[in-house]
C-alpha cells in the first residue's frame, strides 16, 4: 500500500500505489499500419517535425520513430501546449534532449499563430532543407515535410496555425480534445506559397510498450491516451498525488470551491455538491434509482487540469 505523510495537517501520500495496475492494457495494438504507411511516405518529404506536449517533453515520445523515420532526414521536435507548462526549467528540458541527439526544437502555442514559436517552425525547415542533402527529391521547387507524434499534441492544430499565419486560411485539418481524430496518412496540404510548403498529417502513434505504470499516467493526464482505457477515476486519483506532491493543491480549493483534501473520493464528491443534476439514472431491481455520476466529476476534474485551471504544470521532473 501507498504510504502516508501528514503535512499542514493533512494526511498526504508518499507515493502512488501502481502495483495493481497493467499498462499494456492501456495502448491499442492498431497503430502499426499507421507507422508502416509513413515509412512509405518518406521518399516523397525533405523534413520531419514531430510534434510532443510540452508538459512531458521527456516522456512517452515513441521510441519507434527513432528507429523507423527520424536520423533518415532532418528533424525538428516542436513541443506544443506551452500555455499550459511550468516551463522555468526549460534550460533543463533542452539540455536533456540534445544529450538524446535533438538540436531542433521549438516552444509552440497553436492558438496563436503569431506567436514567435509558429513563425520560427517554417523557417527553421527552410534551413534544414537547404542545408540537407534531398537525394531523390533534389529536383523538386517545393518544400514537403511530414509531422509526426503520439495522439492529441496538436499537430492538426499546428498545420492550421501555420495555414492561417502564412496563408491566411482556416482548418485543413480535424482538430479535437480527444486522442485518434486523425486516422490515416493525408494527402499533402499547403501551408505557404512562397516558398511553396506542403506538411502530410499523420495519424498519432503510440509505443505498444511503456516501460512504467507511471508514464501511462502521465499521458493519460495529458489525454494522449483515451480516458476509458485507463479509467477517469484512475487518472483523476493520479493527478489529485501529483498535485499536492508538487505543491499545486491551493487551486483545487480555489478553482471548485471545495475544501483541499487527498482523497479522491471526497474531491469527487465534494466537486458534485457544488453541480446540481450530476447524477445517473440506474436500473435495480426495485426499477431506477438516481446515483452520484462519479465518472463525470472525475473528468471534470481532469479537463480543470487539462486546460489551465489547476495551474501551469511541467511533469517531467
Amino acid at each position: 500500500m501507498a504510504m502516508k505523510i501528514v503535512r499542514h495537517g493533512l494526511e498526504m501520500r508518499e507515493f502512488f500505489n501502481s502495483s495493481m495496475y497493467n499498462v499494456a492494457q492501456w495502448f491499442p495494438g492498431h497503430m502499426a499500419a499507421g507507422l508502416k504507411n509513413m515509412q512509405n511516405k518518406l521518399k516523397s518529404v525533405d523534413c520531419i517535425i514531430e510534434v510532443h506536449d510540452a508538459r512531458v517533453p521527456l516522456t512517452g515520445r515513441n521510441p519507434l520513430f527513432g528507429q523507423t523515420l527520424l536520423g533518415i532526414k532532418p528533424h525538428i521536435l516542436i513541443l506544443n501546449k506551452m500555455d499550459l507548462t511550468n516551463l522555468r526549467h526549460k534550460s533543463r528540458i533542452l539540455e536533456a534532449l540534445q544529450d538524446q541527439g535533438i538540436k531542433e526544437v521549438i516552444f509552440t502555442n497553436c492558438k496563436k499563430p503569431d506567436s514567435r514559436g509558429i513563425k520560427s517552425i517554417l523557417p527553421t525547415v527552410s534551413r534544414l532543407i537547404k542545408e540537407s542533402d534531398r537525394y531523390n527529391r533534389a529536383d523538386e521547387q517545393d518544400y514537403s515535410a511530414m509531422i509526426i507524434g503520439i495522439p492529441n499534441v496538436g499537430k492538426s492544430s499546428i498545420i492550421n496555425a501555420l495555414r492561417a499565419k502564412h496563408l491566411r486560411r482556416g482548418r485543413a485539418s480535424a482538430v479535437g480534445d480527444t486522442p485518434g481524430i486523425t486516422r490515416s496518412v493525408m494527402e499533402r496540404i499547403k501551408i505557404c506559397e512562397d516558398p511553396k510548403v506542403y506538411l502530410i498529417d499523420t495519424p498519432g502513434i503510440l509505443s505498444p510498450q511503456i516501460g512504467d505504470v507511471e508514464t501511462g499516467l502521465k499521458l493519460a493526464l495529458v489525454n494522449t491516451i483515451k480516458e476509458h482505457l485507463v479509467g477517469e477515476d484512475i487518472i483523476a486519483d493520479y493527478l489529485l498525488f501529483w498535485l499536492h506532491s508538487n505543491g499545486f493543491s491551493r487551486f483545487i480549493g480555489s478553482y471548485f470551491d471545495v475544501e483541499d483534501e487527498n482523497n479522491i473520493i471526497i474531491i469527487i464528491r465534494q466537486i458534485m455538491s457544488t453541480i446540481n443534476n450530476w447524477v445517473l439514472s440506474v436500473k435495480t431491481h426495485n426499477g431506477y434509482e438516481k446515483r452520484p455520476d462519479i465518472t463525470l466529476a472525475a473528468t471534470r476534474f481532469l479537463k480543470a487540469f487539462r486546460t489551465g485551471n489547476l495551474g501551469k504544470v511541467m511533469l517531467d521532473d
